[in-house]
């Protein structure tokens, strides 16, 4: 009840801001011609407070990753996006290419740490020209509803788990930057039950 309300509180907050972010967002396209010249100090102030009133807006909404097609080996092959596995916190998401010799399958896993896992979709795109490409697509904390239970970090380890079994055996995983710690436990568990969906390698 307590985050639904600072939710509510914080949409409220957008929702005053917006006719004053479209204000300044207009002011700052006028009077961006300013940026261009050093001695019209003024302006240029102006047009930075201008701007940073417009960025007081956050997104909820995820991006798309605007992979629609990819070079492997020589050709150009489509790139389509399907959701392996869900949970109320994340997708595996799978990034499927129509392609004759099988590639390596390669579990990213994304950050959780308050913004999409979208933000590597440059990642995503180089290793597609040579991997079969999974990704943990973490869902807004916002719209997980309390019923779901906690998310902590027995959680995460037994999310990435789970993962790597639907993906199954041979597979490889790459943990970028905040979800290394989680990575290892989780391939550290299933080597020790002997888990035939262990990653094949780990790169953190």
């Amino acid at each position: 009840m307590r985050t639904s309300v600072l939710y509510s509180l914080y949409q409220a907050q957008a929702d005053f801001l917006l006719p004053l972010r479209a204000w300044a967002r207009t002011a700052q396209a006028f009077f961006g011609f300013a940026n261009a010249y050093p001695e019209l100090h003024v302006l240029r102030r102006a047009t930075a407070a201008w701007e940073m009133i417009d960025r007081l807006h956050l997104g909820h909404e995820r991006p798309d990753y605007q992979i629609k097609a990819v070079k492997s080996g020589n050709q150009i092959v489509p790139v389509t996006e399907e959701v392996a596995a869900s949970t109320p916190f994340g997708s595996l998401l799978h990034f499927k290419k129509d392609v004759e010799a099988p590639q390596p399958r390669v579990l990213i896993v994304a950050p959780l740490s308050g913004h999409f896992a979208t933000l590597l979709r440059n990642t995503v795109h180089t290793m597609l020209q040579d991997h079969d490409v999974y990704i943990t697509d973490w869902h807004n904390a916002r719209d997980v509803p309390a019923s779901a239970g906690r998310f902590g970090f027995s959680e995460y380890v037994d999310h990435v788990i789970q993962f790597l079994q639907t993906m199954g055996e041979g597979s490889h995983m790459v943990a970028v930057c905040q979800p290394a710690v989680q990575a290892l436990v989780a391939a550290a568990a299933m080597a020790q039950a002997k888990d035939p969906a262990a990653p094949r390698s780990m790169t953190l």
